[in-house]
């Protein structure tokens, strides 16, 4: 079965891709919403929005998978800074504190008529980060396409002193929360593996 992947996210395709499982790559233009007092109602909505935009345009069995992630702190969002200012302020704000994860996913199973939709929340708490850390941070990866203006791969591996919970989360995509709900649409990933894809550190 043909595993449509509605993101434009390289992070997104690649953890699937690690699976051994073939993405095609459809990115939707459905606007999404930033702001909201519900953490997990407003990644779970805008992730629905880009499935159910992509739903029309998917022909034969296919599994259609939308998500959508948001950093919050104090329960404001952090979304895309609009430069690279804007990103040391918002890293000066994380450094040593406590910040919450959530991506939404949304599901179809085309074939079934099948759909599913949930979230992911995972906590990361932040290293107490030097001015001058943080502007070689912003001035290395230029983090101005990444929600709360960091990613914890590459050089963003040092910022992070712990997580509670999924860490393929933080990364996009929880693959285990992605599993459970495909189930409810009659899907396995276990299923859609191809061993000689599959990629090992």
């Amino acid at each position: 079965m043909r595993v449509v992947l509605a993101s434009a996210s390289p992070r997104r395709k690649a953890l699937l891709a690690a699976l051994g499982i073939p993405v095609e790559v459809r990115v939707s233009h459905a606007p999404e919403v930033d702001h909201g007092h519900n953490p997990e109602a407003i990644v779970t909505a805008n992730a629905r929005a880009k499935r159910d935009a992509m739903l029309p345009g998917v022909e034969g069995g296919a599994v259609v998978v939308a998500a959508d992630t948001l950093v919050f702190l104090d329960g404001e969002v952090l979304s895309k800074p609009a430069d690279q200012n804007e990103a040391r302020d918002m890293l000066r704000r994380l450094s040593g504190r406590t910040h919450e994860v959530v991506t939404g996913l949304a599901v179809a199973n085309t074939t079934a008529g099948s759909t599913a939709e949930g979230s992911e929340t995972t906590h990361v708490t932040f290293r107490d980060l030097s001015d001058g850390e943080i502007a070689r941070f912003v001035e290395v990866v230029n983090p101005v396409d990444r929600a709360g203006a960091y990613t914890v791969d590459g050089p963003g591996s040092l910022l992070v002193a712990r997580y509670g919970g999924c860490f393929q989360n933080v990364l996009g995509l929880p693959i285990v929360r992605l599993d459970l709900l495909l189930r409810e649409t009659g899907v396995r990933l276990f299923d859609l593996i191809r061993p000689e894809l599959a990629r090992f550190l």
